[in-house]
C-alpha cells in the first residue's frame, strides 16, 4: 500500500515501478496514521517507508518505521526506528533481512551464554570448579558470542540479506499478494 501526498498521477507511477497494488494519494498525515491503525486493528504489523515531515506521524504510529535518510527531514529521522541512508527502495527488503538476521543471531548468543554459564554453575554445585577453568569458561562464552555476533559483518551476510531480499519480493509480488505500507516514498528527487 501506498499513502502519500502526492498527486494520484505522481503516486501511480511509483506505484507502477515497485509493484504497489493499492495506492492512496493527497493525504494528509492524518490521514496516513488512520491508514496505519486501521491495518494494526486488522492484525497487521505495519512497516512505514518516509522522508518527510508529514511521514513523521505515521512513522510514529506504525509498528516500526524507516526513514529515507539522503533527502529524509531531521523529523522523519528522528522519528524513524531506522535509517536507510540510500534513497533507494531496494535496500529496504535488504535491511529487513539483516535486521532479522540480527535477531535470529541474538538468539543464539544468549542460548550460547546461557548454555555456558548454566554448565559453569552446575559444574561448581556438583563439583569443584577450579577459578581457572571457571574464569576460562566464562570469558571463553563471550569470545564465542562476539565471535558469533561478527558474522553480520561480513560481505557474505549482505550478500544473503539481499538475495533472500529479491527472493521474498519476488514471492510477495505474487497474484493476491501486498507490499507492505510505504508512506510518503517519493521518487528520486534533486538535492537542495
Amino acid at each position: 500500500m501506498l499513502l502519500t501526498g502526492d498527486n494520484p498521477r505522481a503516486a501511480a507511477r511509483l506505484a507502477d515501478q515497485v509493484g504497489i497494488i493499492d495506492v492512496r494519494a493527497g493525504l494528509l498525515p492524518q490521514d496516513k496514521v488512520a491508514a496505519v491503525r486501521e491495518m494494526e486493528q486488522a492484525g497487521r504489523r505495519v512497516l512505514v517507508v518516509g522522508d518527510g515531515v508529514n511521514d513523521a506521524p505515521a512513522l510514529a504510529a506504525a509498528h516500526t518505521g524507516i526513514a529515507m535518510g539522503r533527502a529524509g527531514s531531521d523529523l522523519a529521522l528522528e522519528t524513524a526506528d531506522a535509517v536507510i541512508v540510500r534513497d533507494e527502495l531496494a535496500t529496504i527488503p535488504a535491511a529487513i533481512s539483516l535486521s532479522r538476521q540480527a535477531r535470529r543471531l541474538v538468539v543464539q548468543n544468549l542460548a550460547i551464554a546461557a548454555t555456558f554459564i548454566t554448565v559453569l554453575v552446575i559444574w561448581d554445585l556438583v563439583g569443584h570448579l577450579p577459578l581457572p577453568l571457571g574464569v576460562a569458561g566464562h570469558e571463553g562464552s563471550t569470545v564465542i558470542v562476539g565471535l558469533n555476533g561478527l558474522r553480520l559483518l561480513r560481505e557474505a551476510a549482505w550478500r544473503r540479506a539481499t538475495q533472500g531480499a529479491a527472493r521474498d519480493h519476488t514471492a510477495r509480488l505474487a497474484p493476491g499478494h501486498r507490499l507492505p505500507v510505504a508512506a510518503g516514498r517519493r521518487p528520486s528527487r534533486p538535492h537542495r
